[in-house]
């Protein structure tokens, strides 16, 4: 499971890299936006899919936290892209959890404060939620988007409906 996940997401990164570069009038593509041109039938309305966080390290592996739901609509929407919300003299990880929920819900943002906002096409996936498991621990806080039965700042529920980027869903069996 986990595998075809990592490979789905390589194979939208290799994607990326290959692609011919947009014209200077087009939005540039996102991996996720192109990932729903190149292989629409990946995220057709029905199909079962799994957004994760954590599961790192090879001795001690850090638990593994998912979402699983299946897909209302897939498609793929120009977005203006500015710089990321900072909170001067702080580190994400020293963030509080309101501080950390712009930080995400402004994704996809830049790092560059100066540089200003440009236009990207997004992939964005609308999943209906089906069941998850989030980490509980004060440490898990500013670590992902899944934390103590939240999704971002929204409580999760059976038939929430969210969005996310194409990318960064993985196919599932549905139980």
């Amino acid at each position: 499971m986990r595998q075809s996940v990592l490979a789905l997401r390589l194979f939208a990164l290799v994607v990326a890299c290959l692609s011919s570069g947009a014209g200077a009038d087009e939005p540039a593509l996102r991996p996720s936006a192109q990932l729903i041109f190149k292989h629409p039938e990946l995220l057709q309305a029905g199909q079962c899919v799994r957004y994760e966080e954590g599961g790192q390290g090879w001795i001690m592996t850090e638990p593994l936290y998912y979402l699983r739901g299946e897909v209302v609509a897939a498609e793929v929407k120009a977005r203006n892209v500015g710089a990321c919300p900072r909170v001067p003299g702080k580190t994400t990880k020293q963030y509080s959890r309101q501080e950390y929920n712009r930080l995400l819900q402004a994704y996809p943002c830049g790092e560059a404060a100066g540089s200003g906002s440009r236009q990207q096409q997004i992939g964005v996936v609308r999943i209906r939620v089906r069941d998850w498991e989030t980490p509980h621990e004060r440490k898990a806080e500013n670590a992902g988007r899944l934390w103590r039965g939240m999704f971002i700042d929204r409580k999760l529920e059976k038939g929430l409906e969210i969005e996310l980027e194409a990318d960064l869903l993985g196919p599932c069996q549905r139980e």
